[in-house]
């Protein structure tokens, strides 16, 4: 049950089809397997970039998309519908492009943003630190300069392609005040010094590497600087202004995965001689889902296209992650229920969708954390 959408262009009607049959023919088959034995689908995204969905939203000069997020998103929707670990990896690769794209030089964008979206890099967005996660002012990570060159030394955590990243979009502190003592870097995934640790044992998005990212003495020539020394709060925020609505899409997503599962389960499993979605006890929770998902699925546009217009957005991207990832939870987990039994056991779908669900209310900012977002929005 395909979701119906609304589309800005002819172009992006066409885009839309094409993910669609990528989702259908290359990600889903996979993903249960891939999940199952937690393996990493690096070959998926090498395709997703040669299909030129890497780069979506960036400029066709530096070899990106020129989409509006608008159209990005729903693509995006349309992949992690498919397969979560490879619709968060998309995310998280665009989001890693942004520091550069936004901020950098002339210079730097010319020199390193056409690889980064053409397709055969994959990026990895390096912010948050064992005891700095949602107080990401407190990261210590720090890069100290030395003539030409900035070492760098401390450790990441929780880094999505954490290991298998061509590039990190890294932030680390230049000096000690603050939030302001923060700088970005664009990072190159293999450096001498910098290693990954063992990927977290997860609870879901198993087949999605994560895992500490280490930095011994690891020299960035300062050329690789993004912004001013001082910028990285800024950039960082900024990108996850973006980041956050890329989650909130991912969850309607999962959450039209799960709602489809369910209905299909619910026409053909039979009890008392009728199907069961004839039964209002489940036509109403069935109702109750879809509502859920088509008011997320609105929440994430409303900010899209508040982005695509030059207006502010953090508080409607705040608003889509908060009401978007809670959808997804509770909607896969009346698809569990809807399923009974059988919903509970890995022959179906459904029960990884739940798993995968719970995640999504809490990175890129805890759900309690946008909350506090739209609090201070609210009291400017």
């Amino acid at each position: 049950m395909p979701a119906e959408r609304l589309l800005p262009t002819t172009e992006a009607e066409d885009l839309l089809a094409l993910v669609r049959e990528i989702a259908r023919d290359e990600l889903a088959p996979c993903a249960a397997e891939h999940e199952e034995r937690e393996r990493f689908p690096r070959d998926k995204f090498r395709l997703l970039g040669k299909s030129g969905l890497l780069g979506l939203p960036y400029p066709e000069e530096f070899g990106g998309g020129a989409q509006p997020y608008e159209v990005y998103l729903q693509a995006l929707e349309e992949v992690a519908s498919a397969w979560m670990s490879v619709g968060v990896g998309l995310s998280v690769h665009v989001m890693s492009s942004y520091g550069l794209a936004a901020f950098g030089t002339d210079e730097q964008k010319a020199r390193w943003l056409p690889d980064a979206l053409a397709g055969d890099l994959l990026g990895g967005y390096a912010l948050s630190e064992s005891h700095a996660g949602s107080d990401a002012a407190a990261l210590s990570t720090r890069a100290a300069r030395d003539g030409d060159e900035y070492v760098v030394n401390g450790t990441k955590a929780w880094i999505t392609h954490a290991g298998v990243a061509d590039f990190y979009t890294l932030m680390a502190r230049t000096s000690d005040d603050g939030g302001r003592g923060i700088s970005c870097f664009f990072a190159p995934g293999r450096a001498d010094g910098l290693t990954a640790a063992s990927p977290e044992r997860k609870m879901g998005l198993t087949g999605s590497t994560t895992a500490q990212l280490v930095f011994e003495d690891v020299r960035l020539g300062a050329d690789r600087l993004v912004g001013a020394e001082g910028d990285g709060l800024k950039i960082a925020l900024s990108a996850l202004d973006s980041g956050r609505l890329g989650i909130a899409a991912c969850a309607v997503g999962l959450a039209q995965a799960a709602l489809d599962e369910a209905v299909s389960y619910a026409k053909t499993r039979t009890q008392f001689g009728r199907s069961i979605i004839d039964f209002q006890g489940l036509e109403f929770l069935l109702a109750d889902m879809a509502a859920a998902v088509d008011s997320a699925r609105a929440t994430y546009l409303d900010g899209a296209r508040r982005r695509d217009r030059g207006l502010p957005f953090r508080r409607q991207a705040a608003v889509a992650k908060l009401v978007c990832t809670d959808a997804a939870m509770k909607v896969t987990t009346d698809a569990v229920q809807v399923l009974g039994g059988a919903g509970y056991t890995r022959d179906f779908p459904v029960e990884r969708y739940m798993r995968e669900a719970k995640v999504l209310q809490i990175f890129e900012g805890t759900n309690q954390i946008q909350r506090l977002v739209i609090g201070r929005e609210l009291r400017r």
